[in-house]
């Protein structure tokens, strides 16, 4: 995958994957018999959703109880093979970049290793008015107990 200029999106080793299982229902397909493209988009949604989970974050209390949600601010994509309906995928995302408001993230969908599609996603935490806001502490203690800190230089 491409790399970013932005300095809070460097390449750095945020951790291990995340990693997600899901099934190809019929639904995720299309006319011709394969996942509809977009679909790769909700299935790495879904697999950071499980990620923030892993943190104790549930989106609907942060969004509540915060006026905190993420967004995404930035996605570059890329299909290598098609996926087919029963098909068992294994949705990978490993934080790649730590802003004070934004996190890049690569996702891979895989099938039995094989790479089917793949993303740099960038998402940015924004208040109740839309606004840059801070990441939540908990998910920046999580970084900090891997030794990691957020570019200095980033501004989101």
């Amino acid at each position: 995958m491409q790399t970013s200029t932005d300095p809070a999106d460097s390449n750095v080793d945020l951790g291990p994957a995340f990693k997600w299982p899901i099934r190809v229902y019929y639904e995720d397909t299309d006319a011709g018999g394969v996942v509809y493209y977009a679909n790769y988009l909700k299935f790495f949604e879904r697999c950071r959703t499980e990620w923030l989970r892993s943190f104790g974050i549930d989106q609907a209390i942060l969004a509540r109880d915060q006026g905190l949600q993420f967004v995404v601010a930035q996605i570059e994509s890329k299909y290598h093979a098609p996926a087919q309906l029963d098909d068992e995928l294994l949705i990978e995302a490993r934080v790649v970049g730590l802003g004070r408001c934004s996190m890049t993230f690569e996702q891979i969908a895989q099938r039995a290793g094989l790479a089917l599609a793949s993303a740099r996603i960038k998402i940015a935490c924004v208040d109740s008015r839309r606004r840059p806001a801070r990441l939540p502490e908990v998910i920046r203690a999580g970084f900090r107990v891997r030794n990691v800190k957020p570019s200095p230089s980033a501004n989101g």
